[in-house]
């Protein structure tokens, strides 16, 4: 005799017997929860859209066709919309998207017609194309202004591998400056040099031969550091000193840094007999508040 209790469930009486095939039945998996059933659950998919799309991008509303966010198959806009996955809706019935919308009408605007964004939003509309993975549209922003221009300014920066590293000490540098001295502002001196081997009245003529021509135990006469707190260079390119100084100003300007510059003088290290190093000191000046 076999008894089976639960909750809400007779017990059976106990003259009663249960076949096998019975008793297989009350031990069968439970199916898969519906809707209904798991109370919180996401409606069951294929999530069908309508040919006309209200949209609600981070509280900024859009309409558009259904085809204009599945032109590209390989974006998230077509993943989102192609019936595989689940898109939660306002009270108003708007398919909700959990981004800032303001540049989302550039997205769509492309997405329409091919327009690209005027030059002043290339750079904030290129960070969106990369979120909902618009491969088209970041392949024609890569090649206008500024982006085409962002390019060859980083594969001149790449003549410096420590340039991002000089550009951290340079901030901890003016931020620990200004805080012992509970002042507005710090100063830090930055050598910007674009020449390995020293430059003197001397051996300007002769530059180009004097620095395939001397040996290694001469050129280790004319090395030393610079009495700087962060040094830049050296560097071979058509690109010169007020070019990585444009740079430098312009990438700490971006991360919200007020910085000015001016040159102070050169590096009056005598080297030997009459060379002296001769590299130009710039005097930065941070200001925090």
């Amino acid at each position: 005799m076999v008894v089976v209790t639960g909750q809400g469930r007779a017990s059976r009486d106990p003259d009663e017997a249960m076949s096998s095939s019975e008793a297989e039945d009350e031990f069968q998996e439970p199916a898969t929860p519906t809707a209904t059933q798991a109370g919180e659950a996401l409606p069951l998919l294929p999530q069908q859209f309508p040919e006309v799309v209200p949209l609600n991008v981070g509280g900024t509303h859009f309409t558009t066709r259904l085809s204009t966010l599945r032109r590209y198959e390989d974006t998230m806009l077509a993943a989102m919309f192609s019936g595989r996955h689940y898109i939660p809706t306002d009270a108003e019935g708007r398919y909700f998207i959990d981004r800032d919308g303001t540049y989302f009408g550039d997205i769509l605007n492309f997405l329409r017609s091919g327009d690209l964004p005027p030059r002043e939003r290339v750079r904030s509309v290129y960070k969106e194309a990369q979120y909902y993975s618009i491969g088209p549209l970041l392949d024609y922003l890569e090649d206008v202004q500024p982006l085409k221009g962002e390019k060859v300014r980083q594969a001149f920066l790449g003549l410096m591998p420590y340039y991002k590293d000089h550009l951290e000490r340079i901030i901890e540098i003016a931020k620990l400056r200004a805080m012992q001295r509970k002042a507005r502002f710090a100063k830090l001196k930055v050598c910007v040099f674009k020449e390995e081997m020293p430059i003197t009245p001397y051996e300007c003529p002769h530059f180009n031969s004097l620095r395939f021509e001397r040996s290694e135990s001469e050129t280790k006469l004319f090395e030393h550091h610079c009495e700087v707190d962060v040094s830049f260079g050296p560097w071979e390119a058509v690109a010169d000193v007020y070019d990585l100084l444009h740079c430098i100003v312009t990438d700490l300007s971006d991360r919200g840094i007020t910085v000015d510059h001016q040159c102070i003088g050169v590096c009056d290290k005598h080297l030997i007999n009459h060379y002296y190093c001769k590299r130009p000191i710039y005097e930065f000046k941070i200001t925090w508040w």
